[in-house]
């Protein structure tokens, strides 16, 4: 099912990618909306709620693997990659997700899991039976070391060694995760053309695009060397974490493989490339590639990493700006499924001010399901915790299940989510729901929603040059600037009222309040507490 150029949402502006304007809404099927009472959301679920996406103003939305998978990791230990797991639905229904999207002017982008497969993947199955089987080279296997055991002292990411072995091979496998996600050779041709043919199948479905899941580890060193310990881990470094991995992430031949994706993803016009990459701020401009292309977006988490302060925002986002390539299109992330939720760092007030961030700054905005409603981590009990980081690595905070706790539609037992008993615990704050925050006018949902509309009125905001401003009195400011057009932006990073200091008059088109109607102000002006505004300067 290839969907007609017609039928897709025009671009802003002739020629201009449309990844460039969207806002892209990340959302794991299994919390979002459950169907049929079994507590875990599906694709039908997903169906009923397109006209909220398209209320709220999302331009695409980016789905966590709904493939068939064993699950022992939110669906990332994938079974088989051409198949809808049935506790979602069907192929069918999916088909009819894509259609109901586009329909409604939304693109969809997939996870695409290249690293790993399940341990009950049929080329898995059929590696591990033997040395001389067509498949026996599709995965890294290596003989035992010296002593009988692992060839090196590479880690898993949910600890232990990342080497399992096999008895029918009599060698290890390596795994970057589970001991049930054996990683893909991705040296081996076949391999790459396997997975070439995975992408088709999607696209030819009517795809927009991928987000690459763990792009930079899908090269390891073919030496096999052990990995340095990390100097500067102590007790309190998760033990995954104490060796430094440089042997077994972000090998330059990883590039050639991201190179090798994007090509086959050219061969359909109009789609999108992002993906997850490691490193520090400086190492994310390699990730959109140099005489080959890569990435459209390498996906930027610096605003979720940095200290929430004006001094350390305005160094976090001149570093990232520094990073990229020129002519590279940036990008900014505010919550995703392994990130703590925004709203329980920055707290309820501050996630006003973060919205504006977002939607105002040069850049392709990404957030998470539940953020435009500021969803804080849910506590989960002992005996309900799903994630193998929380119950692998104890101690260290690493769960990812508070982020993941469905989504509260209204404040019913279920939270409009199910009518059965939730996969996870939702939210003991039931007044924190979109039900509500549809009714109040100026609830942050209705600011996300108007500040949305707001980018797509003022093109200034979707194309214009960012232009930084020095960060003084706990504000963070900055302009966006495209050709006469200037837009201002003040954002109050206390919770105390502060002088903001720029020369001129303009219009105020927006406040974290929602103060209603626009009206004449001239600065410097006086900004209340946790308060962001816009302004666009008059000449």
């Amino acid at each position: 099912m290839r969907m007609s150029e017609t039928s897709r949402k025009t671009s802003p502006a002739s020629g201009e990618a449309w990844w460039r304007s969207a806002v892209v809404y990340e959302l794991a099927v299994i919390s979002f909306q459950d169907s049929n009472g079994d507590g875990q959301g599906d694709l039908p679920g997903l169906l009923q709620r397109i006209d909220y996406l398209r209320w709220l103003g999302i331009g695409a939305v980016w789905l966590t693997p709904i493939y068939q998978s064993p699950n022992q990791d939110f669906g990332y230990d994938i079974a088989d990659f051409c198949a809808v797991d049935p506790r979602f639905g069907t192929l069918e229904d999916f088909d009819e997700v894509v259609r109901a999207l586009h329909d409604a002017g939304i693109r969809l982008i997939l996870d695409f899991v290249p690293n790993h497969t399940s341990d009950q993947h049929a080329w898995f199955r059929e590696s591990r039976a033997s040395r001389d089987n067509p498949k026996a080279d599709w995965f890294i296997w290596a003989e035992a070391g010296s002593n009988g055991g692992p060839p090196n002292n590479w880690v898993s990411r949910f600890g232990g060694s990342a080497w399992e072995w096999c008895e029918k091979r009599r060698q290890f496998y390596y795994h970057s995760f589970l001991t049930s996600q054996p990683d893909l050779n991705w040296r081996n041709l076949e391999v790459r053309e396997a997975m070439a043919s995975v992408m088709r199948f999607w696209l030819d479905r009517g795809v927009d695009g991928f987000r690459v899941d763990a792009s930079a580890v899908l090269i390891k060193d073919d030496l096999l060397r052990d990995n340095p310990r990390d100097p500067e881990a102590d007790d309190k470094t998760p033990p995954p974490q104490r060796n430094t991995p440089v042997f077994t992430d972000d090998r330059p031949e990883a590039m050639d493989c991201i190179e090798y994706i994007r090509k086959v993803l050219d061969q359909y016009e109009g789609r999108l490339l992002c993906g997850e990459v490691q490193g520090k701020t400086d190492r994310i401009g390699h990730f959109y590639g140099n005489s080959k292309p890569r990435l459209h977006l390498p996906l930027n988490f610096a605003l979720l990493d940095t200290e929430w302060n004006a001094i350390s925002l305005q160094a976090t986002v001149d570093a990232y700006f520094n990073a990229i390539p020129k002519g590279a299109w940036p990008d900014f992330v505010i919550g995703g499924h392994d990130k703590h939720r925004a709203a329980s760092k920055t707290g309820q007030a501050q996630a006003r001010v973060l919205a504006m961030l977002l939607m105002t700054i040069r850049g392709t905005p990404f957030l998470f399901a539940g953020d435009e409603i500021g969803s804080e981590q849910v506590p989960i009990p002992a005996e309900r915790i799903q994630d193998p980081f929380e119950k692998l690595v104890k101690g260290f905070g690493l769960g990812r299940d508070p982020e993941r706790a469905p989504l509260r539609w209204d404040d019913t037992d279920g939270g409009g989510f199910t009518v059965g008993k939730p996969w996870l615990p939702l939210s003991r704050d039931r007044k924190r729901n979109i039900a509500a925050q549809r009714r109040d006018g100026r609830s942050l949902l209705n600011l996300y929603r108007e500040l949305i509309a707001l980018r797509h009125q003022e093109t200034c905001l979707l194309r214009g040059d960012y232009v930084p401003r020095r960060a003084q009195n706990d504000i963070f400011s900055f302009e966006r600037r495209q050709h006469e057009a200037e837009i201002l932006v003040g954002l109050n990073i206390s919770g105390e009222p502060r002088l903001w200091e720029w020369q001129g008059r303009g219009l105020k088109l927006l406040s974290t309040g929602l103060d209603r109607g626009s009206k004449e102000v001239e600065g410097p002006m006086h900004l209340k507490p946790n308060e962001g505004v816009i302004v666009k300067v008059k000449r």
